[in-house]
C-alpha cells in the first residue's frame, strides 16, 4: 500500500502535484535543485491554499497542516530514500528524464514505484538503462495543469507492469480525488493532449483565416461544445446527437477543415515576436502587469468553481464505472 510520496521538480507541475497529494494527507518530499524555487514553493503553495480555503474547498485551519506535509530537499537521494512512489515533472528533454531514473532507481527502495509525469516521451525509452525489475514498477501519471485542481490523471498500462501494481496506483490517485484514465498504448500525447491539439489545431486556423475575433471564436468553443464537454464525453455527445448525422457533418466539414501536421504559423510568429501570452503580457490577449496576479486568480476561481460544480457527474460517472 502506498502511503509515502516523493516528487521531484518544484516547478508549475511539481509543485501542484505535490500540493494535491499533501491536501489529501500523504507525507510529501519535495526535491527541487534550484535554490530560488525551493527557497519560493511554500510561499507559492501557500497562496493557492488559501485561495481553495476562500473558496470552501479545504478549511482554512487545514492551510498550515498541509503545508507542513511537504518537506523540501535539495538533495535527491535524502528525498527518496523511504518513498512508496515516486514522480518525476523535470523537463521534457529524454536525455534529462533517463540520467533522473537512473539516480531514482539508485536512491529508491525496491519495492518503490517510479513515475513520469511526461505526456511526449516514451516510458521504455527513458527506462533504457534500468534492470528489467524496475521496468516492472514503472509508469506514466499524466497530470494537468494546475495540479491541484484539474481531476485527470492519465495512467500508463503498457504491458511492463502487472496489473495489481497499475490498481494500486489507480486507487492512490482516487484517494485524492483525481479521475483516473487508464492509457493502453504508449502514443505521442496520450489521450487528453491529442484531442485539445485537434481542437486547438483549427481554432488557431479559425483566426489565421480571419474568420472571427479571438473573443469570439473562444466564446463560440466555451458556450457550444465545451458546455457540453464540461459533463459529456465526445462519444456520447456522438449517440445522443445519433451517429448517421455525425457522419454526414463528418463528411461535410472534414474536407475542408485544417489538417496541418506542425504548429500553426501564427503561433510560431507570435513566439518570435516575444508573445507568449500570460507569461509575456501578450498573445491573443493582453495581460497588463498591474493585473496579471488578478487575472490569474480569476482564471484559478473558474478551474475551481468548475471542479465543485462537477461533483454531480464525477459521483454518476464514478458510479458508472462500478456498475
Amino acid at each position: 500500500m502506498i502511503r509515502t510520496v516523493g516528487v521531484l521538480g518544484a516547478g508549475t507541475m511539481g509543485h501542484g502535484i505535490a500540493e494535491a497529494f499533501a491536501i489529501h494527507g500523504y507525507p510529501v518530499n519535495l526535491y527541487e535543485p534550484n535554490s530560488a524555487i525551493l527557497g519560493s514553493v511554500k510561499d507559492v503553495i501557500g497562496d493557492e491554499l488559501r485561495l481553495l480555503a476562500r473558496e470552501e474547498v479545504i478549511e482554512e485551519s487545514a492551510v498550515s497542516d498541509i503545508l507542513d506535509r511537504i518537506t523540501l530537499f535539495d538533495n535527491l537521494e535524502d528525498a527518496l530514500r523511504d518513498r512508496d512512489y515516486v514522480i518525476e515533472a523535470a523537463p521534457e528533454r529524454i536525455e534529462i528524464k533517463k540520467e533522473l531514473f537512473k539516480r531514482m532507481d539508485d536512491a529508491c527502495p525496491a519495492e518503490c514505484i517510479l513515475a513520469s509525469n511526461t505526456s511526449s516521451l516514451k516510458l521504455m525509452d527513458m527506462a533504457e538503462d534500468l534492470p528489467e525489475e524496475r521496468k516492472k514498477r514503472m509508469m506514466v501519471c499524466h497530470w494537468y495543469n494546475p495540479g491541484h485542481i484539474m481531476p485527470i490523471a492519465e495512467l500508463s498500462f503498457f504491458g511492463n507492469m502487472p496489473e495489481s501494481l497499475y490498481n494500486e496506483v489507480r486507487d492512490l490517485y482516487r484517494s485524492i480525488g483525481k479521475q483516473p484514465v487508464k492509457v493502453l498504448k504508449d502514443i505521442p500525447g496520450l489521450l487528453a493532449n491529442r484531442i485539445q491539439q485537434a481542437v486547438a489545431r483549427e481554432v488557431f486556423s479559425l483566426i489565421e483565416m480571419g474568420a472571427a475575433s479571438p473573443e469570439d471564436i473562444d466564446k463560440a468553443l466555451i458556450f457550444g461544445p465545451a458546455f457540453r464537454y464540461a459533463t459529456s464525453g465526445q462519444l456520447e455527445i456522438a449517440d445522443f446527437g445519433g451517429l448517421d448525422i455525425w457522419a454526414v457533418v463528418g463528411d461535410n466539414l472534414l474536407a475542408v477543415m485544417d489538417n496541418s501536421r506542425r504548429a500553426n504559423q501564427l503561433i510560431k510568429r507570435q513566439v518570435e515576436e516575444g508573445k507568449l501570452g500570460l507569461k509575456s503580457g501578450e498573445g491573443f490577449f493582453t495581460y497588463p502587469e498591474d493585473r496579471k496576479a488578478d487575472i490569474r486568480e480569476r482564471y484559478m476561481l473558474r478551474l475551481i468553481h468548475q471542479l465543485k460544480a462537477s461533483d454531480y457527474y464525477v459521483t454518476s460517472h464514478n458510479e458508472k464505472e462500478k456498475s
